[in-house]
C-alpha cells in the first residue's frame, strides 16, 4: 500500500506536540507527568506500538516488565456487558449479570441531574467490580431522526439538555475511578450506513447542535476518554478527523486523555497516526478465530513507519503518554490502589426504580383516567406482548445480562397482589413481518370487554430473545427502523380494544416517538415507559396506580408524522449516495416545529402530573453579566409532585435566522401538596449566543430577548422582555 504524507502538514503536526506537553502538566502534576516520561523513556518501539492497538476483543495491549497492564474496557452505556473473555464467544459460569438500568433517554426523561450521577456511580461501581478500566457510554449523539435505531441509547435532541445530563453522568463514573467514555464523536445519527455514510452540515449547526454536549463532557464533565464514530465527516472519517480531532478536541478543548476508535472504525494508518487516534479497537471478523491484532492500521505497520523515518516517535509517544495519564488517573498504575466495587446491590436497584420512575412521561390524560383506583378494578385485562417481554439482552452492543428484569406484567402483580384479576391476553405477535391476527384480537377484544380496565403495552422492539441483532430488531445498534409505523398489527389491536373498553390506557414501549395518529383521539391515557430498565416493571405499576405521581417530560420531539421531523422536511435521512446533508441546520426538533409553526403530536418537554403548578412573579436581575431568573411555583393540586421549569430565550430582532426560542436552564423541582418553593436560574452570556459562520467565533447582538418560563417548549407560563 503507497502511502503520501504532506511534510507540510507533518511540520505542523509536530509542532502541535509541545503544546500538549505543555497542557498535560495543566492536568496531572508535575510527578505523574515525570514519572510517564521515565517509563516512555524505558519503552521499546515495539512496546508503545502494542500499547495503541487492541490486544483482545475489549482489551488494549499492556508492558507487563514495567508493570503496565492492559486496557480493558466494556460496553455498555446503561449496564456492564456480558462478559466476553479474549474473544467473541461469551463466557459461562461467570457472575456477569448486572444492574440494568433504565436506556439513555430514560434517563434524560428525568430531567434530574442528579440521576446523572447516581446513574454513572452505578455503572463505574459495577465495572470496577468486574475489573473494567473504562466503561463505553455515555452516548450523546443527537437524536436527529425518529428513525434513527440507537436513539434509545442517546438523551436528546437538544445540546443543552444532554449537557447537563452528561456532565452528572460522567462524574458519577469516574468519582468510582473507572474511566468514562463518550461517544460517539461526533455526528453519528444514523446507523444502516454508518460505516460509510459522509456527513455535511454547517458549521453554526456542528457548533450549536452537535458538539456542545461532547464539549461540556470533555471541558465540565472532564471526560478521560472519548469514542470515535464510524461515519465520515465532511469527507474524512470522523475517528481520524484533522478537524474534529486535532483543531477542535485535542485543539480548542484541550482534551488531555485518549481518544479510541470505535470496533473497527480506523481505515487509514497515516490519517489514524497524524490526527488524533490515540487507540485503535476493534476485531477484524475476516481473521477469526483466531485475529492477528498485530496487523491492525495502528500495528506493526507503525513500526515500520517509525524505523524509516516516515512518522517520528513524538507521535506515538504522544498517544501512549495520554493512555498513561488515563491509567495513572484511575489507580491502574503507581501506588494508588483502587477501592473495591459493589455488585448488583439493592442500593444500585434502587436507583435503577427510581430512574424508572423519574423518567416515565404520562403524555395523555383525558378525563382523569389516571390513575387507575385499585379499589374500585376488580377484573384488568393486560394487553400486548411488550408487557411480559423482557428487554435487557436486546439492542446489540448494549445488551445486559440482567440479575433480574421486572417487566410491565410483574409489575402490575407485584403491586395489585390477589386483590386483583389480571388476565394477560398477548395480543400481537412480535415476528418478522408480523402483521395482525384477527383470532388474536378477538381474544384481547374479549378480555377488555369483560374487565374494569385494560391496559395494552405496545409499540418498539429491541429484537427478539437473545439475538444481538434480530429480523425484529427495531431498537438497535446498526438498525434504522423504515418508518414510524406500528409493527406487528399493533394499530388495528388498540383500536379494537378502545373500542371494546373505553377505559383503557397505552403504554408506550421503545426508544422514541411512534405513530399513533389512527387511535389517538380515541385514547384517553396514554403513557411513554422507553426501556425501563430492571425495575420498570414495578415503577410503570406504581405510576399507572398512582402510588408515584409521573414527573417524567419529553427530551425530544414526538412529531404527529415522519414527513414533519425536519431531518425527513428540510434534510435528508438517510443518506443519499454516500453522503447526507443536514440542510435543516440548527432546526432541530422543537427548534423547528416551533419555528416554523408546525403542530407536534406531543411537544418537546411535555409531561403531564396527577397534580397542577401554578408558576408567578417572575424576576429578572443583572448579576455581574448573567441574568438570574427567579420565580415562584406552587403545587395547587392534592399530590405531592415534581415539576421542571424550564427556561427558553427568544431573541426578538434577530441579525440571522435564528429558532423561535431554545433551552437555556431548567431545574426540577419537588413540591408537597400545597406547598411553594421559590425556583432560580442563571443565564450567562452563552444563552444569548449564536455561532457566526463568517466570523467562526460566538456572537451575542444587543438588543430585546423574551425569557420564557413554561412547562414545555409549547406551553410557556410567564415570560418577559429584558434588553442586552
Amino acid at each position: 500500500m503507497k502511502i503520501k504524507f504532506s511534510s507540510y502538514v507533518l511540520t505542523c503536526a509536530i509542532t502541535l506536540l509541545p503544546l500538549a506537553e505543555t497542557q498535560a502538566q495543566n492536568l496531572f502534576n508535575t510527578a505523574t507527568e515525570a514519572k510517564i516520561t521515565q517509563l516512555i523513556k524505558q519503552m521499546t518501539l515495539k512496546e508503545k506500538v502494542n500499547m495503541i492497538h487492541a490486544s483482545s476483543s475489549f482489551t488494549s495491549g499492556g508492558v507487563k516488565r514495567l508493570g503496565i497492564p492492559e486496557l480493558t474496557t466494556s460496553d455498555g452505556p446503561h449496564g456492564v456487558r456480558v462478559e466476553h473473555g479474549r474473544g467473541w464467544d461469551v463466557e459461562t459460569g461467570v457472575n456477569d449479570a448486572s444492574t440494568y438500568l433504565p436506556t439513555g433517554n430514560t434517563l434524560a426523561a428525568t430531567w434530574n441531574p442528579q440521576l446523572g450521577y447516581a446513574f454513572g456511580a452505578v455503572l463505574g461501581s459495577e465495572a470496577k467490580y468486574r475489573g473494567k478500566d473504562v466503561i463505553l457510554g455515555p452516548g450523546i449523539n443527537i437524536i436527529r431522526s425518529p428513525l434513527n435505531g440507537r436513539n434509545f441509547e442517546y438523551l436528546s435532541e437538544d445540546p443543552y439538555l444532554i449537557s447537563k445530563m452528561v456532565v452528572g453522568c460522567i462524574k458519577g463514573v469516574q468519582d468510582q475511578g473507572i474511566s468514562a467514555c463518550v461517544k460517539h464523536y461526533a455526528a453519528n445519527n444514523e446507523e444502516v450506513d454508518r460505516n460509510t455514510v459522509d456527513v455535511y452540515m454547517s458549521e453554526r449547526a456542528l457548533r450549536e447542535i452537535y458538539l456542545p454536549g461532547f464539549k461540556a463532557a470533555i471541558t465540565i464533565g472532564g471526560a478521560n476518554t472519548i469514542m470515535g464514530s464510524y461515519n465520515k465527516f465532511r469527507g474524512q472519517y470522523a475517528t481520524e478527523n484533522a478537524y474534529l480531532v486535532n483543531r477542535i478536541l485535542k485543539g480548542e478543548w484541550k482534551f488531555k486523555g485518549l481518544l479510541m476508535s470505535d470496533w473497527g472504525a480506523v481505515h487509514n494508518t497515516m490519517d489514524a497516526l497524524k490526527n488524533g487516534t490515540d487507540l485503535e479497537m476493534g476485531t477484524d471478523i475476516s481473521m477469526l478465530p483466531h485475529p492477528n491484532y498485530h496487523k491492525f492500521f495502528m500495528g506493526d505497520t507503525v513500526i515500520t513507519l517509525v524505523k524509516n523515518g516516515t512518522i517520528p516517535i513524538a507521535f506515538i509517544d504522544d498517544k501512549v503518554r495520554r493512555i498513561l495519564r488515563v491509567m495513572f488517573k484511575t489507580n491502574m498504575i503507581g501506588t494508588a490502589k483502587r477501592t473495591p466495587g459493589a455488585y448488583n446491590t439493592k442500593e444500585h436497584e434502587q436507583t435503577a426504580l427510581k430512574i424508572a420512575e423519574e423518567g416515565i412521561v404520562l403524555l395523555k390524560n383525558a378525563a382523569n383516567i389516571l390513575p387507575l383506583k385499585r379499589a374500585s378494578l376488580k377484573t384488568i385485562a393486560v394487553i400486548g406482548e411488550n408487557a411480559d417481554r423482557e428487554n435487557a439482552y436486546g439492542g446489540g452492543s448494549s445488551q445486559i445480562k440482567a440479575k433480574y428484569e421486572i417487566t410491565p406484567l410483574h409489575g402490575l402483580k407485584n403491586l395489585l397482589g390477589s386483590g386483583t384479576t389480571i388476565n394477560y391476553v398477548q395480543g400481537y405477535k412480535i415476528a418478522r413481518n408480523g402483521v395482525a391476527d384477527p383470532q388474536m384480537i378477538q381474544q384481547a377484544v374479549d378480555a377488555a370487554t369483560k374487565a374494569d380496565a385494560a391496559i395494552i403495552f405496545c409499540g418498539w422492539t429491541h429484537g427478539y430473545n437473545y439475538n444481538l441483532w434480530s429480523d425484529n430488531a427495531y431498537d438497535a445498534e446498526d438498525v434504522d427502523k423504515p418508518n414510524m409505523n406500528m409493527p406487528f398489527g399493533q394499530d388495528e389491536l388498540i383500536k379494537a380494544v378502545l373500542k371494546a373498553n373505553p377505559n383503557t390506557v397505552v403504554v408506550l414501549m421503545g426508544g422514541g416517538p411512534i405513530d399513533i395518529t389512527q387511535w389517538v383521539g380515541q385514547a384517553k391515557g396514554i403513557v411513554e415507559g422507553w426501556y425501563p430498565g430492571m425495575e420498570g416493571g414495578n415503577a410503570l405499576a406504581k405510576i399507572l396506580f398512582g402510588d408515584v405521581n409521573p414527573s417524567g417530560k419529553l427530551p425530544m420531539t414526538f412529531p404527529i408524522k415522519l414527513e414533519d421531523s425536519p431531518a425527513h422536511k428540510l434534510g435528508e435521512f438517510p443518506g443519499v449516495n454516500g453522503k447526507v446533508h443536514y440542510n435543516e441546520g440548527v432546526f432541530v426538533g422543537y427548534r423547528y416545529f416551533d419555528t416554523y409553526k408546525v403542530e407536534p403530536q406531543f411537544a418537546f418537554g411535555h409531561g403531564l402530573s396527577y397534580t397542577t403548578f401554578k408558576y408567578e412573579g417572575l424576576q429578572i436581575k443583572n448579576e455581574g453579566g448573567k441574568r438570574r431568573v427567579t420565580l415562584n411555583v406552587k403545587n395547587t393540586g392534592k399530590k405531592t409532585g415534581a415539576e421542571v421549569v424550564q427556561v427558553y430565550v427568544k431573541q426578538q430582532d434577530k441579525s440571522v435566522e435564528r429558532p423561535e426560542k431554545e433551552l437555556k436552564s431548567f431545574q426540577k423541582v419537588f413540591l408537597k401538596a400545597g406547598e411553594s418553593k421559590i425556583v432560580t436560574l442563571t443565564l450567562d452570556s452563552s444563552a444569548f449566543s449564536y455561532y457566526d459562520d463568517k466570523k467562526l467565533n460566538w456572537v451575542t447582538d444587543a438588543g430585546k430577548y423574551e425569557i420564557l418560563v413554561g412547562s414545555s417548549s409549547r406551553d410557556i407560563r410567564l415570560n418577559k422582555t429584558i434588553l442586552l
